[in-house]
């Protein structure tokens, strides 16, 4: 029984090895797909720290301008508990204005809380 899909298959020991090796590689393409698709749907662009400040509490991803100061992401760690996460490949780098202190910014980062 696939722990995926929740599927049964019952299969013989003719070709088993050949079998559970492409049962593997297809698991992992489903769970991947799955995980790729559960984050591409909880991205959400923020450009304003109080409504950021009440959307991280429902969890998700925020793509966030950052200024680039540790004061700032010191800042948001202290009152959310959320923390950047990285400079996202894929996603266009405009400027703007970071949403905690007003600053100019070069990026945009991903943050996040753990959990």
């Amino acid at each position: 029984m696939r722990r995926d899909t929740l599927e049964k298959e019952t299969v013989t020991f003719d070709g088993l090895a050949e079998r559970i090796i492409t049962l593997l590689d297809d698991i992992q393409e489903n769970i991947f797909n799955k995980a790729l698709t559960y984050r591409d749907q909880h991205i959400y662009e923020c450009n304003n720290y109080d409504e950021f400040k009440q959307r991280i509490k429902d969890g998700g991803f925020f793509l966030c301008h950052w200024d680039g100061t540790e004061e700032t992401e010191a800042q948001i760690k202290e009152e959310t508990q959320a923390t950047i996460r990285c400079v996202p490949f894929g996603v266009e780098q405009t400027e703007g204005i970071d949403m905690v202190s007003g600053k100019s910014a070069k990026y945009r980062v991903i943050i996040a809380r753990s959990y």
